[in-house]
């Protein structure tokens, strides 16, 4: 069995009852017998390169090759929290000389008013292309599900997270790790606005040495080779159940 976050679900918890094989994605699994693993990943992110996919990756959204990028993104149907605060700080993205990719969800309509010249702010319904959108990205703002969190440590990308806030307080526990690694920012949903993306992002990424410090903490904290892992204890068990035969 595999428990993807860090506060294990019912039937999780009732199945590591029954097994010796456990496979965690966080090292303080409270789970019996874990053996951390990670989170399995897409191939194409898994193997991401992001710095060299960068100039390509911008070109491919339309973004200009030598601005400070942030990605905004709510998973595939958008958040509408996150979009109205980064919709709200256009102006302050503009006056800071980032440029911005939001993917702001197929059924939502924020759409910042477009200034002719200046740094972009590009926005997209849905992206089936999130190696790119990564690449694109010096820092990303976005919820902190386990997936999220475990691509962004993967490619070494950091982020603010601000986490659903409904459910048993899992994705904070998602994010904690990272940000306690330097990975990345933690704000609540309540607490994200304009004025905090204006004081407390638009400083980091004006400053490249930080962001740089930043991807590499979140770097240290990912893994990109789970599903390698996850493989190698599934073929261990079938091996070790046909050796007993």
């Amino acid at each position: 069995m595999h428990e993807a976050n860090p506060k294990p679900g019912l039937a999780n918890k009732l199945g590591a009852r029954f097994t010796e094989h456990v496979a965690v994605s966080h090292a303080d699994s409270p789970l019996p017998n874990p053996t951390f693993v990670g989170i399995p990943l897409r191939r194409e992110i898994a193997t991401l390169d992001r710095l060299a996919m960068g100039d390509k990756a911008r070109s491919y959204f339309g973004l200009l090759p030598d601005l400070p990028t942030l990605l905004i993104f709510g998973g595939s149907q958008g958040a509408r929290s996150l979009n109205q605060a980064a919709v709200a700080a256009a102006p302050y993205f503009r006056q800071a000389g980032i440029q911005v990719l939001h993917i702001v969800g197929p059924k939502n309509t924020e759409e910042p008013e477009q200034v002719s010249g200046g740094p972009q702010y590009v926005t997209i319904p849905y992206c089936d292309r999130m190696d790119l959108a990564y690449a694109a990205a010096d820092m990303a703002m976005c919820r902190a599900g386990a997936m999220t969190c475990a691509e962004l440590a993967a490619v070494a990308l950091p982020a603010v997270y601000v986490p659903l806030p409904i459910g048993n307080g899992e994705q904070r526990l998602n994010a904690e790790p990272i940000v306690a690694a330097g990975g990345g920012m933690l704000v609540d949903n309540a607490e994200l606005s304009p004025d905090w993306i204006a004081h407390n992002l638009l400083p980091v990424l004006a400053d490249p040495a930080r962001v740089a410090n930043m991807s590499e903490a979140a770097g240290r904290m990912g893994r990109r080779d789970a599903d390698v892992a996850l493989a190698q204890m599934v073929y261990d068990v079938v091996r070790a159940a046909g050796a007993q035969r």
